[in-house]
């Protein structure tokens, strides 16, 4: 059987993932938050169902609150697959009080108001796997308790300060793009999560997982590398993962080569060091969600004309920006190689 499972980009999202990881530590998880991403997400796991080999399917969802257009359009969709020959069990679980409506009319829409959807979560693993417990480690309970804390905002509870550490901590574990590198963003964050249980049950733990945050990412972080600076460390897993990438995220100009990427957002130190590393690439360019876009070069390209030509932008040659006019908004870095790359070509 094939497990997707689809959650929310904040703490209580991931910490549904950290629980259904504990049967489905091979699955297919993606996140996303509301509009466009949803339905992205939902078109990229429909389509894989579709063209893979596995018939037999559980596609579960999380902290995600379906429109009704959305969710009608899921169910007929799931149901025409299963017409097919296709065996898909669909199961949403959500607690946000504006999915009633589909929550009536759907029998796989779950939904709870009084919880945060991690603890719905971690009570249906507890309700229909026998062996979940047991994979589960030391405070992984009051680990739940405490992001169902935060997340309802139960500020009375003994574990609600320890939850705001872990809410605020996952919301700022950005140093690992979550377009590019989706998978690896994904289990750095859920990597500090599972670190948080050394300290829960602590006295002060929130205060001492506080004090540690720093430390446990740059132990993600570095790995094979020698202990550095933050944005150093940043900088130099993001250029290997970089490497390993940058065939797909390949663009011309010209005789020019030059490396594309989305969102990463701060690239002075990463696109000067992956130019540096890789003599056969001209220029760099990175796009944010709102079309605006930096570019960098290493003495071969003047990138400052090339922002002109593209987008009426400028600045230095080795380093410049522009904001397209016609940009449209899209998660998918596909939809966005096309458009620069169709651009590029069309340049004189």
């Amino acid at each position: 059987m094939k497990f997707f499972h689809i959650s929310h980009t904040d703490l209580d999202g991931y910490g549904c993932q950290f629980i259904s990881k504990k049967i489905f530590e091979n699955g297919r998880f993606l996140n996303a938050n509301y509009g466009i991403e949803i339905k992205v997400s939902l078109n990229i796991v429909l389509d894989e169902i579709r063209n893979g080999d596995e018939k037999e399917i559980f596609f579960f969802i999380t902290d995600i609150n379906l429109n009704s257009n959305e969710a009608k359009n899921l169910d007929r969709q799931i149901n025409s697959l299963n017409n097919d020959g296709f065996k898909i069990k669909l199961q949403l679980l959500d607690h946000h009080a504006t999915g009633e409506r589909c929550a009536n009319r759907y029998e796989w829409y779950y939904l709870d108001t009084s919880k945060s959807a991690t603890k719905i979560t971690y009570e249906y693993f507890q309700n229909n796997y026998e062996q979940f417990n047991n994979l589960c480690e030391k405070n992984f309970d009051i680990l739940i308790e405490a992001i169902n804390a935060v997340d309802i905002w139960l500020d009375d509870n003994q574990y609600f300060e320890f939850g705001k550490v872990c809410m605020t901590m996952i919301a700022k574990a950005n140093e690992i793009n979550n377009i590019l590198f989706a998978e690896q963003n994904r289990d750095y964050r859920l990597t500090l999560l599972k670190n948080t249980l050394k300290y829960i049950n602590k006295k002060n733990g929130n205060i001492k997982l506080d004090k540690k945050i720093y430390y446990l990412k740059k132990e993600y972080l570095k790995k094979e590398f020698e202990n550095d600076t933050m944005d150093n460390l940043s900088s130099k897993y993001l250029v290997k993962m970089l490497n390993k990438k940058k065939e797909e995220l390949t663009i011309y100009y010209k005789n020019h080569k030059g490396l594309l990427t989305f969102t990463l957002g701060g690239i002075s130190i990463p696109a000067n060091k992956f130019l540096k590393e890789n003599e056969d690439y001209d220029f760099f360019i990175d796009i944010s969600r709102r079309g605006k876009a930096g570019f960098r070069a290493n003495g071969k390209l003047d990138v400052a004309k090339l922002a002109e030509k593209l987008a009426n932008g400028g600045g230095h040659p080795n380093a410049s920006g522009a904001a397209f006019d016609n940009w449209k908004e899209t998660i998918k870095y596909e939809d966005v190689k096309y458009f620069i790359q169709e651009k590029l070509d069309n340049l004189n």
